[in-house]
C-alpha cells in the first residue's frame, strides 16, 4: 500500500544525508498519501544507510500505525498534527542542523537580512514558545506539533514553510517530501549566512528592506512569477 510514497520517504530521507543536515539519525521526513488518509514517516533510530522502501512506516491521521515492520519516528505525533492543520503541505522534514538549531536553542527568529533569504521564506522564519513543564511531560510531541501551529495562526504556512521550535529544532515543510528537504537546505544555508552576517556586524545586521523582500520572494513564488523555466 501506498508504495510509491514509501519510495518518496525513503529518497527524501537519504537526501537529508546527502545534503549534511543530519548528524547520526537526528531527523526524519515525511509525506501525506494522495489520498490524505495517511503519512509516510521514516522509522525511529533506524540509520540512514540502513533504510529501505518498505521500512517506512504508514501511519493514519489519527495516528495508528496501519503498515510497518518497524516503530515510526519519535517525531510522529508532531507529523501529524501539522498535516492536521496545515492542508496545503505535503511533506515535513525535521532537522538538527547546525546553524538553524543554533537560533533555535538561542530561542531567537532567523531575521531575512538578505535576497537568498527572501527567495525562499517571505520574511524572518518564526520562533515558537518554549513548551511548558506540562506540555513537555504529557503529550511531548504532540504539543510540539500544537505550539507550530499555534505560532502560525496569523502566518502563511505556505509562504513561511519553516519554523524554529524553541529550544529544539527546525521543520519545515512543502508541497512533496522531497520540497520541504529542499526548503531545510535553503533554511540552513540562510542561517548559516545570518549567522556569519550577525558576526561581521556585531549583530547589528539591517534587515532586508520590506519591498526587497517583496520582490524576490514574489518573482520566484507570485501569481506572476518569472524565475526559472
Amino acid at each position: 500500500m501506498y508504495e510509491q510514497t514509501k519510495q518518496n520517504v525513503y529518497l527524501a530521507n537519504k537526501q537529508l544525508v546527502d545534503n549534511n543536515l543530519v548528524i547520526l539519525t537526528w531527523g526524519n521526513v515525511s509525506e501525506i498519501t494522495p489520498d490524505r488518509n495517511a503519512f509516510v514517516i521514516k522509522p525511529s533510530g533506524v540509520n540512514y544507510d540502513q533504510l529501505t522502501p518498505d521500512a517506512m512506516v504508514v501511519i493514519d491521521l489519527s495516528g495508528n500505525i496501519i503498515e510497518g515492520e518497524y516503530k515510526p519516528s519519535s517525531d510522529t505525533e508532531t507529523h501529524r498534527i501539522l498535516y492536521q492543520h496545515f492542508h496545503d503541505i505535503n511533506g515535513i522534514a525535521h532537522t538538527h542542523s547546525l546553524y538553524a538549531t543554533s537560533f533555535a536553542q538561542a530561542r531567537i527568529s532567523l531575521p531575512c537580512l538578505g535576497t537568498t533569504h527572501a527567495d525562499h521564506f517571505n520574511g524572518s522564519v518564526p520562533i515558537t514558545r518554549p513548551l511548558t513543564e506540562q506540555e513537555i511531560q504529557i503529550g511531548y510531541e504532540l504539543n510540539t506539533g500544537k505550539v507550530i501551529v499555534e505560532c502560525f495562526e496569523n502566518l502563511d504556512a505556505l509562504s513561511m514553510p519553516a519554523v524554529l521550535v524553541a529550544g529544539h529544532a527546525p521543520f519545515t515543510w512543502g508541497d512533496s517530501a522531497t520540497t520541504a528537504v529542499k526548503n531545510a537546505v535553503a533554511l540552513e544555508a540562510v542561517a548559516q549566512m545570518a549567522y556569519q552576517s550577525q558576526q561581521l556586524t556585531n549583530n547589528q545586521s539591517p534587515l532586508l528592506e520590506n519591498y526587497v523582500l517583496e520582490k524576490h520572494y514574489q518573482r520566484k513564488h507570485g501569481v506572476n512569477a518569472y524565475y526559472g523555466q
